[in-house]
């Protein structure tokens, strides 16, 4: 019973530990940029030692890849609820309130939005087993498994594949079968391309690249949404804002 209690109260000062160390990554993300965050700095941060810090992560990689992975936990997490909030609703209007839930998580965590899109990803944290990866699905899955519910539902216009170049036929087709088949190769193509647009414009905007010309993006935003709704063939109807 005394070990059991023992090793429960180690876990116990291990997350605490940990949960520690990844707001100090937060702390030097968000207050001095990337570059700070370095092994030493963090380690400073919580009071430790640099190599003390090395019993927790095995190195930097691998303590990026885990805070990155809180980063896409939240993120999926505002998305998913406002999704869920929505439950009942059109599968179109479900689709734009997650869009546009993922932008306001977005402009408002600027730093770990760039840290999570806009830094390389190493080869540790590309594997598929790594928290990073696996975070980086859960995220993935929100918009969509909502396209599939919407191909399942009202399946939308798509390219006739022999008008598409050969490579990239051949890159849809392997899409395609890591989600299941669920999109088909054409229909995968589609959201994919609404994704980039997505992705781009939200990139564009939280590291400040479209500043020479705009000081409020949100109607470009909606601009780009109102195109991907004519894209994916939802009814006006759909566009319910929150």
């Amino acid at each position: 019973m005394m070990s059991t209690q023992t090793g429960g109260r180690r876990e116990r000062l291990r997350k605490a530990t940990l949960q520690e160390i990844h707001e100090a990554v937060r702390t030097l993300l968000v207050e001095q940029g990337p570059a700070a965050v370095t092994i030493n700095a963090v380690a400073r941060q919580v009071g430790m030692s640099g190599p003390a810090l090395y019993h927790y992560y095995a190195g930097h990689d691998a303590l990026i890849g885990a805070v990155t992975a809180d980063f896409f936990d939240e993120l999926a997490t505002a998305m998913e609820q406002v999704r869920d909030a929505r439950a009942h609703a059109p599968v179109g209007e479900r689709i734009l309130a997650v869009c546009r839930a993922m932008r306001t998580w977005a402009i408002s965590h600027p730093a770990e939005f760039g840290w999570i899109f806009a830094a390389p990803i190493t080869p540790l944290n590309r594997e598929p087993d790594s928290e990073r990866h696996q975070a980086g699905r859960r995220f993935e899955r929100v918009l969509l498994d909502l396209t599939i519910e919407l191909w399942q539902t009202r399946p939308f216009p798509v390219p006739d594949p022999a008008d598409l170049p050969a490579s990239l036929r051949e890159q849809l087709i392997t899409y395609s079968a890591t989600i299941g088949e669920q999109l088909p190769p054409a229909a995968a193509h589609v959201f994919l391309s609404c994704w980039i647009r997505l992705y781009g414009l939200l990139c564009m905007e939280v590291l400040h690249q479209l500043d020479f010309a705009y000081s409020d993006l949100e109607p470009v935003y909606e601009e780009c949404l109102h195109d991907l709704t004519r894209v994916l063939g939802l009814a006006p109807t759909d566009d319910a804002r929150p």
